[in-house]
């Protein structure tokens, strides 16, 4: 007997040291992950972490440590379906545990992972619940951070919609303009908790964002004040590449407010910035601005410089979308300057790349803009001679079958007023048909994924509980069953197929991964990952998701709508804007000759 019970001391004791090794073995692999992440190598610190979950872990605050780390870096990693999925598990464990702190956190990355993959709706739950929670522990840093996030996923969902139409900044429908404002208001009490708390770089992202969201609300005043706030932030922290996009954005408001001198100056230190960062788009881009600010103030020869090397760039970059918008407008300003030969030359450019890309607006801009040239020469110029006729028949197509006869430039044109005014959408006849094929399309495809149900005497409980439109069969059979004596068996069958289906959508352990399940014995001390992970974790990637939103949050610009994008062409291309707002104030003064001449006796 006294035998027995060594041997099964001595199995206890070798069960207990694999246990422990395989738990230490989970623990170096988590440890070397985090250091790898910290070091800017997440690729790398995903596999220490994939490896530690494949050796898995009887502790489920370590695992839910590891799943909170392997989503954020892949998140980073732009991998946001499996930054979607370990956050869940995050989730999952967090609440099976208790733990308010650990769901907060799971929360928000959730909530900020949903926001990129477009699901606003369920990240704005998320990121309230994060809110929430960190109010009711009196978790100032946590609260702060959840209203920045919540202030991030409406300033996308405000400006996610203004992007699908034809809006641009202060002429907004009102469901965005209500996204932009909340996103406003949440980020100034972001920046009203981070200034009590002392945090210089979180103000400095808070104003960033304010004077975006401003911006896009023409709110064009309060979003300079913002964006000084941001620039002076950033040049306390050395940080560069901030202090560039601060001077873009200043640039891009003053174009707005009509100071263009100011906002020539702002781009001229960005341009300066990115030649200093060694970054070729973003001088591009800069070139670009300035070309369309001096064109502004009508200053064609330093336009023209600054066009020119927009495009040796845009070549150097492959950037076609770059190329045809520098050829554009090269041929706008050679045009003002009367040297129609270069103008043409740039304008037949414009067209061959529109055409080659596929840009129809563009395609449609560089034939008004020859045939206008080829009656200022009277008609002498014989290059495209045909090329008349086939504009006429693109011009009917793009617009509604009126014809213009104005040119896309910037000659002659009145800049005073450069808030564009409200136009009404039109429908044509071929979207509606494309619709109408459409609608029934899918149609067809959704009756294919309904149940089909046969006849039968008597249908099960189950059946009955999850159709939705059952068949007269069906109904007659389902209000037979109710009004029988066997009632009370019929509605225990559907309370146990409710309850089985409840039960389908419940979290089984079995089906998170790096969970082993402890069968006996003491577990051993892994608390110290956990420990250091609660808060410095969180804090250092909070960080790694801070650098990686960056560039994306703090450019968020309104594009040009309709336009193709190239990256030595800024997002917020202001010259399209105020060339669309032109046109149309130009149109309202033309007159519009009757197409026939009626007599007076005519009815």
């Amino acid at each position: 007997m006294a035998e027995n019970n060594v041997l099964l001391s001595m199995r206890e004791d070798r069960s207990f040291h694999v246990r422990y090794r395989m738990e230490a073995s989970c623990l170096e692999l988590a440890l070397e992950g985090e250091r790898l992440c910290k070091a800017g190598d997440c690729r790398a610190g995903v596999s220490f972490f994939e490896a530690a979950v494949q050796v898995g872990t009887e502790d489920l605050r370590t695992l839910s440590a590891i799943y909170s780390q392997l989503g954020n870096a892949y998140f980073y990693l732009h991998e946001y379906a499996k930054a979607l999925e370990y956050h869940h598990h995050d989730l999952t464990l967090a609440r099976t545990i208790g733990d308010l702190l650990g769901e907060a956190k799971a929360s928000g990355n959730l909530g900020n992972t949903l926001k990129v993959l477009g699901n606003f709706e369920e990240a704005i739950v998320c990121c309230q619940r994060h809110l929430d929670i960190s109010r009711e522990l009196n978790d100032k840093v946590g609260e702060a951070r959840a209203l920045y996030n919540l202030g991030n996923v409406y300033h996308s969902k405000g400006k996610n919609v203004a992007n699908a139409g034809t809006h641009d900044p202060g002429e907004l429908p009102d469901d965005v303009k209500n996204a932009l404002q909340k996103a406003a208001k949440y980020y100034e009490e972001n920046l009203s908790i981070v200034t009590e708390l002392g945090d210089r770089a979180a103000q400095g992202r808070a104003f960033g964002n304010l004077g975006n969201t401003h911006y896009l609300l023409g709110n064009f005043r309060s979003a300079v004040l913002a964006h000084e706030q941001r620039l002076l932030i950033a040049k306390e922290f050395g940080d560069r590449s901030a202090e560039r996009r601060a001077y873009s954005n200043l640039g891009n408001a003053y174009i707005f407010l009509g100071e263009f001198e100011t906002a020539a100056e702002y781009y001229r230190r960005t341009l300066q910035l990115a030649r200093q960062l060694k970054d070729r788009a973003v001088e591009a881009q800069a070139c670009y601005s300035l070309g369309n600010t001096y064109t502004l103030l009508q200053d064609y020869e330093k336009a023209i410089d600054y066009h020119l090397k927009h495009l040796v760039i845009a070549q150097e970059l492959h950037d076609k979308i770059g190329e045809g918008r520098a050829c554009w407008s090269l041929g706008n300003a050679y045009t003002a300057l009367g040297n129609h030969d270069q103008a043409i030359h740039f304008a037949e450019r414009h067209l061959e790349i529109s055409r080659e890309v596929g840009d129809r607006s563009g395609e449609l801009t560089a034939r008004l803009n020859l045939s206008d040239l080829q009656m200022v020469l009277g008609l002498s110029y014989s290059t495209n001679n045909s090329m008349m006729a086939e504009s006429h028949t693109v011009e009917n197509t793009l617009n509604g079958g009126r014809p213009r006869g104005r040119r896309y430039s910037m000659e002659n044109m009145e800049l005073m007023k450069l808030t564009p005014e409200k136009k009404s959408g039109r429908e044509t006849m071929a979207d509606e048909g494309f619709f109408d094929l459409l609608s029934r399309f899918q149609s067809n495809r959704m009756d294919d994924q309904r149940c089909c149900f046969q006849e039968k005497n008597r249908l099960s409980a189950a059946s009955v509980a999850t159709s939705s439109t059952p068949p007269k069969t069906m109904i007659k059979s389902f209000s037979t069953s109710v009004v029988s004596p066997h009632t009370d068996e019929f509605l225990d069958l559907l309370a146990s197929s409710q309850s089985r289906r409840l039960d389908d959508q419940r979290a089984s352990f079995s089906e998170l991964p790096g969970l082993r399940l402890r069968q006996r014995g003491s577990q051993p001390g892994l608390g110290h990952l956990v420990a250091s992970s609660n808060r410095d974790l969180d804090d250092d990637f909070f960080e790694i998701l801070i650098k990686c939103q960056g560039s994306r949050l703090d450019d968020q610009r309104c594009a040009p709508p309709g336009a193709a994008k190239g990256p030595t062409v800024p997002d917020e291309d202001f010259f399209s804007l105020i060339l669309r707002s032109q046109a149309k104030r130009m149109d309202e003064q033309r007159v519009h000759l009757p197409s026939a001449i009626k007599g007076p006796n005519s009815s």
